[in-house]
């Protein structure tokens, strides 16, 4: 009897996956790689220029401050106004005569060179100011100079200054580290800062501090200069053995106002690593779907 045909039903034959380097080694690929490899690196080189310019506005707001010539303090801000950002680093000039010698403070752990030792921190009235207990409101207040560093409190060199005086100096912030748990009695600090000593004495303080460079003392006669460039009646006292050694100023703060300019910096790298990755992910679209090569 006849035999029905049988039918078999064709086995399909798997093609082994084709590797993605192989995709990528294509010419349009290749071209569109390259092409994306350019986009981002004019793009990363854009961002490196906007933080270039960034430095380049701080730096130079910060420079420009340090040297300009010296104005009076009071022409910056009030003692009722809390210290403006602008101020910061620049060089003042103060008059007015030192306070009570109980008055005085130490800054510990500062260095000056290979050695540590203490910032001696005295309060300068300003004119108008009476120091007495009696008197709640004082109508100009004081501004705390950082006249130098001394190897010890005890030094001869941190005896509390008298009279009055015509001072050059720096202006400073205060620092950032909590100085609330400090021995007060002993008048050493770890910190500066004017919230802490601002509860140490009976008088109003500026929301800063001067960090001295030279000094000329006056006699109460002796009229203030009408401004930083009018000759004065005497020179400048340098730092001598009897007195602190002059440090220099802290570096002032960056001026952030080119902040813009960081953000545009990431912008521009954002959009470098966007490039590749769309690359990326044509590339693997193309590949799952071989018709598109």
């Amino acid at each position: 009897m006849p035999v029905a045909p049988t039918t078999e039903t064709p086995v399909p034959v798997t093609q082994p996956a084709r590797p993605l380097w192989r995709t990528i080694l294509t010419p349009r690929w290749l071209g569109l790689l390259a092409l994306a490899l350019a986009i981002a690196a004019v793009m990363s080189v854009l961002g490196v220029w906007q933080l270039d310019v960034y430095h380049s506005k701080t730096a130079k707001a910060t420079a420009a401050r340090a040297a300009g010539a010296p104005v009076p303090l009071q022409s910056l801000f009030s003692i009722n106004d809390g210290l403006p950002s602008k101020a910061v680093g620049r060089r003042v000039t103060v008059t007015g005569t030192w306070g009570p010698a109980a008055d005085q403070l130490y800054i510990s752990d500062r260095r000056l060179g290979d050695r540590n030792g203490f910032w001696v921190v005295t309060p300068l009235l300003l004119d108008g100011t009476d120091p007495g207990p009696d008197v709640a409101a004082p109508t100009s207040g004081a501004v705390m100079i950082v006249r130098g560093w001394v190897p010890t409190p005890s030094h001869p060199a941190a005896k509390p200054p008298a009279g009055r005086v015509n001072l050059t100096g720096s202006v400073v912030s205060s620092e950032a580290q909590d100085a609330s748990g400090d021995d007060t009695k002993s008048r050493i600090l770890q910190s500066l800062r004017i919230p802490t000593i601002v509860h140490l004495v009976n008088y109003r303080l500026y929301d800063a501090f001067v960090v001295m460079s030279s000094a000329t003392p006056t006699s109460p006669t002796s009229p203030t200069p009408a401004s930083p460039t009018s000759p004065t009646p005497a020179s400048p006292t340098p730092a001598s053995a009897d007195a602190p050694a002059i440090v220099p100023p802290p570096a002032p703060p960056t001026d952030h106002a080119g902040l813009r300019n960081v953000a545009y910096a990431f912008q521009w790298w954002i959009f470098a690593l966007f490039t590749l990755w769309m690359w990326n992910r044509m590339v693997r679209d193309a590949h799952r779907d071989p018709a598109t090569n």
